[in-house]
């Protein structure tokens, strides 16, 4: 599926859960594949997996603007990870194990201090 086909369902996501803007899908899209591509071999990644990719893509991309993009983005808290990365589920673009769960991103991030309070001391 090209960028052209997942824009079109991503926009059918938005008109059932509009939360989310278009770009915080394709963002996760996007961790997700990275993710994926990091391991030493293709293999299912878990939801704190995910948010590690994540973190690490929303830094290399916004670096300490990253919680207002995600902010801008609907994002608040990991468990917005999770919603999204539901909805594609839901609508085919990702899957999942039967033991995966939305309950996987909760506590999973804390922006604030990520990327405010800890950045800098990278």
């Amino acid at each position: 599926m090209d960028i052209g086909e997942h824009l079109k369902v991503v926009e059918e996501i938005i008109k059932v859960d509009p939360r989310y803007k278009v770009n915080a899908y394709i963002f996760v899209i996007v961790a997700v594949e990275r993710t994926i591509s990091a391991l030493s071999y293709v293999r299912h990644i878990s939801g704190q997996e995910l948010l590690a990719g994540i973190t690490d893509y929303a830094i290399d991309q916004f670096g300490p603007m990253s919680k207002e993009v995600f902010n801008y983005w609907g994002i608040k808290e990991s468990t917005d990870f999770g919603n999204i990365v539901f909805n594609l589920i839901e609508a085919g673009l990702l899957t999942k194990r039967s033991e995966d769960s939305i309950d996987d991103f909760k506590n999973g991030s804390d922006f604030k201090k990520i990327f405010e309070e800890e950045y800098f001391k990278r």
